[in-house]
């Protein structure tokens, strides 16, 4: 049996503050400092955290009814204090999502607040981590010739 929870990415320097994470199947995105187009950090943990639970609700939701509008807002503040050094406060995610009229919206628009805390509370693996406070391990490999 092969062990299939291992997760990674690796980020790549491109120049002063600017990287490319790049995942296993190729995937790429640009991080950086705020300057520029590029995500920072505290964005892509914003949308680790909205598009873990969109993805959620979705899968489920959408074999009731197509959406005709789905968006997931999250917002939050980055802080600084005395006690947790930089971190983000006030995590806020927001679905505003609007079903057809007819039977099959009105039994999505009836699922929907259950599956969005469901995702909360249960399935989504990025919230339910930073919620529980998982502990980060930094370390620096030698370099080998």
């Amino acid at each position: 049996m092969t062990d299939d929870t291992g997760r990674s990415v690796d980020i790549e320097r491109t120049s002063v503050g600017r990287y490319v994470v790049r995942n296993a199947r190729g995937g790429s995105i640009t991080m950086g400092t705020g300057e520029g187009d590029s995500f920072t950090p505290a964005e892509l943990l914003l949308a680790a955290i909205g598009g873990c639970t969109a993805i959620d609700v979705d899968l489920v939701i959408s074999r009731r009814a197509e959406a005709s509008e789905f968006v997931v807002k999250v917002t939050g503040n980055k802080i600084r204090d005395e006690t947790g050094g930089n971190r983000m406060d006030n995590l806020r995610v927001e679905f505003t999502v609007t079903f057809p009229d007819g039977e099959a919206g009105d039994a999505a628009r009836q699922a929907l607040p259950g599956l969005v805390q469901m995702s909360h509370d249960r399935l989504c693996t990025v919230s339910r981590t930073v919620e529980l406070g998982t502990p980060v391990s930094t370390v620096i490999v030698p370099h080998t010739s």
